[in-house]
């Protein structure tokens, strides 16, 4: 009996070790520890995520392609010259008295109003590219608000085990004291540091769940140096009251703002538009032009207008035209499905945010530190012998199964409100 008391001792004893290393790296780690708020995470996530620099690149580049489109075809100049005047056996005559060469000079003229269609498909991408960078944007910014809040109520409910750890950890202590002197048994001692250790290792869950998290935010603000401790003012986290907003209006708001909508839309008219040019490519360019040949035609000095244009007998661009059509008509059916998609992503978002509302309406704003104030009393009557290690259990499993509840309750209806704002397109709740 004597030596399996002292392996549990040894036993327990390691495991309190360990704790300890981690609790020291937890430490070591906290040494790089930056609070930020919500507003300067934003600010810092807009000036260095690189994946939305990367994205204004093609914006950039749509706008430059509009230069592109409205640019005139180039003029051609053609030279030809007498290479050997067997005559007079020279080479390279062209001069005046004796030589031969000609000059002509060619412009095309795009008709059917090619350029101009094009101009109008190169704006229209243009929109297009500043669309994904919004949506791109959107979506970003809603991982990075998410991630935020998820990070900030997973650190409180690290605070519920931190408080209560720290009341077991002296109570631990004590209890060793006394399972000593042989005041308590070593079962009663035993249970207690079982449910210490526990709590540790669900905290240590917590932790792990946190680092996950913390690991999304680096990559969203570009910064793997530093652990980001989320800083919320109370006051931030009163969001509007969401049913005093109609669904209605939401929806139409939602047809305003969604970039991917827009998108959807702007491919509708980029696709007409291409068809338009596409119609137009079926009229032949004209080339316009004069040319000189100083002794080679029917007359010295001879001058001539050049026209030259397709005859358009076999190619009329039937299968672009036709493609075009088609895409036209597959556009329409897209814009359609994401009017719906965003129609639905609203109500789903909107249903689930009234429901976290309605549910955390029933839940006392004092619960959380009469809870608090409990736990130190019961920690004290323990020790004084009032309350059994069987109540301190009970209370201590209620108490941090509730706080858990509590800020997962909470964490939830931020996490409807921002999923809300996302469909939306729009933060049009906790600003």
């Amino acid at each position: 009996m004597l030596n399996r008391d002292f392996n549990l001792a040894a036993f327990y004893r390691t495991i309190t070790c360990c704790f300890l290393l981690l609790l020291a790296c937890a430490g070591v780690h906290a040494q790089d520890t930056t609070h930020i708020t919500l507003q300067q995470a934003e600010q810092q996530f807009l000036e260095k995520n690189l994946e939305l620099l990367a994205e204004k690149y093609n914006v950039s580049i749509a706008r430059a392609q509009i230069i592109q489109a409205r640019l005139y075809n180039n003029p051609n100049l053609t030279f030809s010259g007498n290479l050997y005047n067997p005559d007079r056996k020279k080479y390279f005559d062209i001069s005046n008295r004796t030589g031969q060469y000609e000059v002509a000079i060619q412009q095309m003229i795009s008709l059917a109003g090619k350029r101009n269609k094009s101009v109008k498909l190169a704006r229209t991408n243009a929109e297009m590219a500043d669309n994904a960078f919004f949506d791109l944007l959107r979506t970003l910014r809603f991982t990075l608000r998410s991630n935020f809040y998820q990070a900030y109520y997973l650190q409180n409910s690290m605070h519920a085990y931190d408080v209560q750890i720290a009341a077991l950890e002296k109570m631990d202590g004590t209890y060793n004291d006394l399972q000593k002197k042989g005041l308590v048994t070593l079962k009663d001692a035993i249970r207690l540091r079982s449910l210490l250790y526990s709590l540790k290792a669900e905290r240590t869950t917590l932790a792990n769940q946190v680092n996950d998290i913390e690991s999304e935010l680096q990559l969203l603000l570009q910064n793997n140096h530093s652990w980001f401790a989320p800083d919320m003012p109370d006051s931030a986290l009163v969001a509007q009251p969401i049913r005093q907003t109609s669904l209605q209006t939401l929806v139409d708001s939602a047809y305003l703002n969604r970039q991917d909508l827009q998108l959807a839309q702007n491919s509708l008219r980029y696709t007409e538009q291409n068809y338009s040019l596409q119609k137009a490519m079926a009229v032949p360019d004209l080339s316009l032009g004069a040319s000189f040949d100083k002794r080679g035609s029917f007359v010295d000095n001879a001058t001539f207008l050049n026209l030259g244009i397709d005859l358009p007998f076999f190619n009329r661009n039937q299968g672009n035209i036709k493609a075009a059509k088609y895409s036209v008509d597959q556009s329409k059916l897209l814009v359609q499905k994401q009017s719906l998609t965003v129609e639905n992503e609203v109500q789903t978002a909107y249903v689930k945010a009234l429901n976290t509302d309605k549910m955390l309406e029933s839940v006392d704003p004092d619960f959380r530190k009469q809870s608090e104030q409990l736990l130190g009393s019961i920690t004290e009557n323990f020790l004084k012998k009032n309350i059994s290690l069987l109540e301190l259990t009970d209370f201590y499993d209620s108490y941090k199964e509730n706080v858990l509840q509590l800020n997962q309750l909470q964490n939830d209806r931020m996490q409807a409100i921002e999923t809300l704002n996302f469909a939306i397109g729009k933060t049009m709740f906790n600003n």
